[in-house]
């Protein structure tokens, strides 16, 4: 094999085993990532290298571990999504706008929930979403929105198992609502969105704190429901009867 394409292959192949759930939470040092590989210690250290210099990986100071770095989330946003981020962005800023809080598009990663946009209002305490950023599918209203898609099986196999009830309800309603599970003091209310066929292919959301926004959820979710359905019928969804 071509020396080039060996290092190549190598690299991608790092790339998706610090995918993996467990990797994405406690990372993987160089030694355990060899052993998953089935090759040598510095040949993985310099590959780790390349993709550190390059944003692709970054290592905790503390542990040594690495994991995916920015630049992966920012390709991975920029690229299979496009369409859809595109579609997203007017209405992000409509909901800003109508509701003054922040609100952001994200889709399912495994167990996690990536954000692929985020618009936030001009106000000195918001929720801000990170683009990249990896949240809980479980314990978020957009995790909860995008779970609607999923079986009664694959909600256990993302660890969902204990959320049936609550995913039941968002399918139910059309959107989901969580009160300071994920975050003291923040509460949100999300929103599948759908395509052609019917499946969920994305969420958006608004987040808040609760002492500004708490008392405005039950009724802000209906307009989240609303923009998810916009956005839905841009980019050729339609929304399940």
């Amino acid at each position: 094999m071509n020396p080039g394409n060996a290092a190549l292959g190598r690299g991608l192949d790092v790339l998706v085993a610090l995918a993996d759930p467990a990797a994405a939470r406690d990372g993987l040092g160089v030694s355990r990532l060899a052993e998953l590989l089935g090759t040598d210690k510095s040949q993985v250290s310099r590959t780790l290298a390349v993709l550190d210099q390059r944003g692709f990986v970054t290592r905790d100071p503390d542990t040594l571990a690495y994991r995916l770095g920015w630049q992966v989330f920012s390709l991975a946003a920029l690229a299979g999504d496009a369409p859809l981020i595109g579609a997203a962005r007017p209405v992000l800023l409509d909901l800003v706008a109508e509701l003054g809080e922040s609100a952001h598009l994200s889709v399912r990663q495994g167990d996690q929930v990536l954000t692929l946009a985020t618009e936030s209002p001009a106000v000195a305490i918001h929720a801000p979403g990170r683009v990249g950023g990896l949240t809980p599918l479980a314990t978020t209203s957009a995790g909860r929105a995008l779970a609607t898609g999923l079986t009664d099986d694959e909600l256990q196999a993302v660890g969902l198992g204990a959320y049936l009830a609550e995913v039941a309800t968002a399918r139910e309603q059309g959107y989901a609502i969580v009160r300071e599970e994920f975050e003291p003091g923040l509460v949100s209310a999300a929103a599948p969105i759908h395509d052609a066929a019917g499946r969920v292919i994305a969420a958006v959301n608004v987040s808040a704190p609760n002492f500004r926004f708490g008392d405005r959820l039950e009724g802000a979710a209906p307009i989240v429901a609303q923009a998810a359905a916009a956005i839905g019928a841009t980019v050729g969804g339609a929304v399940p009867a």
